[in-house]
């Protein structure tokens, strides 16, 4: 054969790779406002950028090979913002972009290629689980299970994954070892299709109901965030992955401070309300004191008593826990405690210092937090708190109560503790410890109340806990974008060039 010959082959192989499922099927997809597997990629990776690995792979089994091109999955390597990353998209326009012999080998080798190399990894999801019948029987079995690492997740560079249609298999796997997870609404993640869990429970499913974006953002948590299209969810990988550094051997990428930042926390008096027991959202604190427009919050519908909010000070990345009183009057409740103690684990493994803005009245208690395993859940975050390694900054604003105090960076599990002169640190809310102490109710002796409210707090003021040490600051309100920076520039890790020990790098991904 000649070379010509030889060459015309070629652009017959590519042009059947890159005709995916065929004609018919793309245009379906582009009927229903929904991108291809290819076209995910050219949008989210900068122009020109991917080198696809693996276009010529097709399927193990004889009988589907011709109608396999890439066995479903388009697989390689490409940049995003100018940094390398490796970048797995399923094509469901072929045979449902399920997962066979081959295309796992796809996965393994770029996922490969991320951790030893510092990447990021990208996973664009929608499929239909595992390819049949190549999973059924003994010789299924020898199939599966033979990759030793394929479920081990040591954090040595940040993983992503999208939901962007049906996800079951490799998709749901994947989305619950991922750092970030983003879904477009009306997708479904879940370990079983509708149909085959309607036959094993014997009644009918609702897809929204299995795994639907309300259940995987505000019930499970097992997804950050639901936008509204896939342009949408391309859109919040990139911004995600900004706050990122390449690997866990580097501190994240540095970006230009927008004019005007810090203007909005000198109106912070007016931000948050004098009397302890009015609401405000927390997250427009974080807003007025971080970087103009640098917010981005992380499972905004689950544990909605906790805040968690990547952003920037002074362009360099920073997470924020903050309790946040316009929800369960910022209480602990289970969900929170799951939430916090998995960005602790986000923020430590990628070398992004963690600021606490505390305002918390406790934990939430009762019948339901003890059924969910309540006290398990406190000290697992005290236990990932522990073994944090990044600067860990503490602000405490108004009330800072019992054991929550601890869990929220006071004492000894801060580097820094500043409060506002607004600060209250009793065991709890005043009024309700001078029942509980002294058996003293307002409505019997109003005078006696009175006098032991003010007697108890005495003791909370910020004035106590700074005369011991405890408390390192006292700052006015207005300047806490100014503290936390010089902060940070204080205790920022230069010895190891801003990178941490990384001791939270295996801590489960969920639980």
């Amino acid at each position: 054969m000649s070379a010509r010959d030889v060459l015309k082959q070629l652009e017959e192989k590519n042009a059947e790779a890159l005709a995916m499922g065929g004609p018919e099927k793309l245009a379906q997809r582009r009927a229903q406002g929904v991108l291809n597997a290819r076209e995910r990629i050219d949008t989210l990776v900068d122009p020109g950028s991917f080198a696809e690995s693996g276009r010529h792979a097709r399927a193990i089994r004889p009988e589907v090979r011709h109608k396999t091109p890439a066995d479903g999955k388009v697989a390689g390597f490409a940049r995003i913002g100018g940094r390398e990353v490796a970048i797995v998209s399923n094509d469901f326009t072929v045979l449902g972009a399920s997962s066979s012999v081959i295309n796992m080998k796809k996965i393994r080798h770029v996922k490969a290629a991320a951790c030893r190399y510092g990447m990021p990894l990208v996973f664009l999801g929608e499929s239909s689980g595992a390819r049949m019948p190549d999973r059924m029987g003994a010789a299924g079995r020898a199939i599966i299970a033979q990759d030793p690492a394929e479920y081990q997740r040591l954090r040595e560079s940040p993983w992503v994954a999208t939901l962007m249609g049906q996800c079951y298999g490799s998709s749901t796997w994947y989305a619950a070892m991922s750092d970030f997870v983003v879904m477009r609404k009306g997708s479904v993640m879940a370990i079983a299709s509708p149909n085959v869990t309607s036959i094993a429970i014997g009644k009918p499913v609702d897809p929204e109901e299995l795994g639907g974006w309300k259940l995987l953002t505000g019930v499970s948590g097992l997804a950050d965030l639901a936008v509204d299209t896939d342009g949408q969810v391309l859109d919040a990988v990139k911004k995600f992955l900004s706050y990122m550094p390449a690997h866990a051997m580097e501190a994240p990428p540095v970006h230009a401070v927008p004019p005007g930042s810090g203007e909005a926390c000198r109106k912070m008096l007016d931000i948050v309300p004098e009397a302890r027991n009015k609401v405000y959202d927390v997250r427009k604190v974080i807003a007025a004191v971080v970087d103009t427009g640098s917010s981005f919050e992380l499972k905004e519908r689950f544990g909605r008593s906790v805040a968690t909010v990547l952003a920037r000070l002074e362009g360099k990345s920073v997470g924020f826990i903050a309790n946040n009183p316009l929800y369960k009057g910022g209480a602990l409740d289970a969900d929170a405690c799951q939430k916090a103690t998995s960005f602790m684990v986000l923020c430590d493994s990628f070398n992004i210092p963690i600021v606490f803005l505390v305002d918390v009245p406790g934990f939430l208690i009762g019948v339901e937090g003890e059924l969910r395993g309540m006290p398990g859940k406190v000290i697992n975050w005290m236990n990932a708190l522990s073994l944090v390694t990044v600067p860990r900054i503490t602000v405490i604003t108004r009330k800072s109560y019992g054991q929550a105090y601890i869990n929220m960076g006071g004492g000894r599990n801060t580097d820094e503790l500043a409060c506002w002169p607004s600060a209250d640190l009793g065991f709890m809310d005043p009024r309700a410890s001078v029942n509980v102490l002294y058996g003293v109710k307002e409505q019997d002796d109003p005078e006696r109340f009175k006098q032991l409210v003010a007697e108890v707090e005495r003791d909370t003021t910020p004035w106590e806990l700074a005369r011991l040490y405890e408390a390192q600051h006292v700052i006015d309100p207005r300047d806490t974008r100014d503290f936390l920076i010089r902060m940070l520039q204080v205790h920022r890790k230069r010895l190891k060039n801003g990178v941490g020990e990384h001791k939270l790098a295996n801590w489960p991904t969920s639980y």
